[in-house]
């Protein structure tokens, strides 16, 4: 089975009939679910790299991550985190919001060690949460300012946004925290896969902070080894549970923070590949290349446009 991956979500929209298309390229959007989703639709399995947090006031969909699937009614909270093999169904138009957010604006936007503070975001598989009414309506009324903000032509528009998302993601984490299904996926057998993603933030948050040490790329092994774990079998744990490969994980988080770097730094090219570990620029800009599609200089250049 072919499975296509996803940046964003109007490339879902545009390659996939799921929905109404999207022309919006951008690393925060929310939509409502009812114009998004028309009328009933249907998903192939994809991969999206980006964070989705779907608030449904009323209907019902089915909705799966990797060998796992969920149901939503009405009332309904649900979040997933990037990497994973997805697909829903829609059986009936949804009513509500489905809100998207790459990593690069959680740590532009709300805070650049956002992960201290939303461990939950880390968290492999998230089980839907259905709220009581008064619950689920502050989570709808911050989506309806949220969107009310996107329309607005404010200079602090995006000031404005960010601070409200981060009244909302306070919001999930105190729901989360007291469901009793989420408790019991937060403190299952994925304590591997949880420390890893958390070696993976502090490995590379010391890379960018340290500028006086001589740097490699994290390898596999290291983070193996930090678990005391045979490497082998790490490597088949994350992969089993994640559906992708602890190199892959590495290299993902590589391009976050390159573009991370690229878009908030005048770091030279250079500069940014030796914080990143890579000792020549030129490897660094063909791995950036490989797997963003353009070069260090064209994503910055796009940015700065």
């Amino acid at each position: 089975m072919s499975v296509k991956s996803y940046n964003q979500l109007s490339e879902l929209f545009r390659n996939e009939e799921v929905g109404k298309t999207l022309d919006q390229d951008s690393e925060f959007t929310i939509h409502r679910l009812e114009l998004v989703h028309p009328k009933p639709t249907k998903s192939p399995t994809f991969r999206a790299n980006y964070y989705s947090f779907v608030l449904v006031k009323k209907g019902s969909t089915k909705y799966s991550i990797d060998n796992h699937v969920f149901s939503t009614r009405d009332r309904t909270l649900y979040f997933t985190n990037p990497g994973h093999l997805k697909s829903f169904d829609i059986s009936e138009v949804t009513h509500g919001f489905l809100i998207t957010v790459s990593e690069a604006y959680l740590k532009e936007n709300i805070h650049e060690k956002v992960f201290d503070d939303f461990s939950f975001l880390l968290t492999e598989i998230v089980p839907p949460c259905h709220l009581e009414e008064t619950r689920f309506s502050e989570l709808h009324n911050l989506a309806e300012q949220i969107l009310s903000e996107q329309k607005n032509g404010s200079i602090l528009k995006h000031k404005i946004i960010s601070s409200l998302f981060m009244v909302f993601l306070l919001k999930v984490k105190e729901y989360l925290l007291g469901d009793a299904d989420f408790k019991q996926a937060y403190d299952r057998d994925s304590e591997i896969v949880n420390q890893f993603k958390k070696d993976l933030e502090s490995k590379f948050r010391n890379l960018v902070a340290d500028k006086s040490v001589s740097k490699t790329i994290p390898q596999v092994q290291d983070f193996a080894e930090a678990q005391h774990l045979n490497p082998s079998y790490f490597s088949t744990v994350i992969k089993t549970k994640t559906s992708r490969t602890a190199n892959q994980w590495i290299q993902g988080k590589i391009c976050s923070e390159a573009k991370a770097l690229l878009s908030n730094t005048r770091d030279s090219i250079k500069e940014i590949a030796y914080t990143l570990g890579f000792h020549e620029a030129t490897h660094f800009s063909k791995f950036f290349k490989k797997y963003e599609g353009v070069t260090p200089g064209a994503f910055r250049k796009a940015k700065r446009d």
